[in-house]
């Protein structure tokens, strides 16, 4: 008798970043992870401003970090171009939130993500706590929710309405 075994789909697994692991703002000097997490978490979206669904969930990913910016978390978009790129993409909001370019990727790398756009929480002591790739608004959902746990804080509401329905996002090493 012949088995079929039915495909399971397992979510990409992103991977604690080494502690060393540069992130370069906008404005303001490069920091490591472990500079950024001495004092709060870091929850990040990271997102491909030259592919189309990072632009579908761009102000999503603005609401959604706005929710943790007077907690105990430093809050950031990663975007996978240069400054001049990542400005003109983001508009106002580059002025709105703190952004790090990763024009070369060594920050999606060196996170693991395989797919953006993605949310990333890491914990003060620089350990990966949750993330999800895709617009999968229920694992998104599981990112913050958990965040807000830890934090004693309201996590967002996710989906919101306004946000687009789930779509599988776009290989995250370009």
């Amino acid at each position: 008798m012949a088995r079929t075994l039915a495909a399971v789909r397992f979510p990409a697994v992103a991977a604690d970043p080494s502690p060393d692991l540069v992130l370069t703002p906008l404005e303001g000097k490069a920091r490591t992870v472990r500079q950024l997490v001495t004092t709060f978490h870091l929850l990040f979206v990271a997102l491909d401003p030259f592919e189309e669904p990072s632009t579908w969930i761009l102000e999503s990913a603005v609401r959604i970090l706005k929710t943790f910016e007077q907690a105990d978390v430093r809050v950031a978009l990663v975007i996978t171009a240069g400054p001049a790129d990542a400005r003109l993409w983001l508009g106002p909001h580059a002025q709105e939130l703190l952004v790090f370019t990763d024009p070369d990727r060594s920050v999606v790398k060196g996170f693991g993500l395989e797919y953006l756009p993605a949310i990333v929480h890491v914990s003060m002591d620089g350990t990966l706590m949750g993330s999800a790739e895709h617009w999968h608004p229920n694992e998104w959902f599981k990112v913050t929710e958990n965040l807000a746990r830890i934090t004693a804080w309201k996590g967002p509401i996710v989906p919101g309405p306004k946000d687009p329905g789930p779509f599988e996002g776009t290989p995250a090493q370009g």
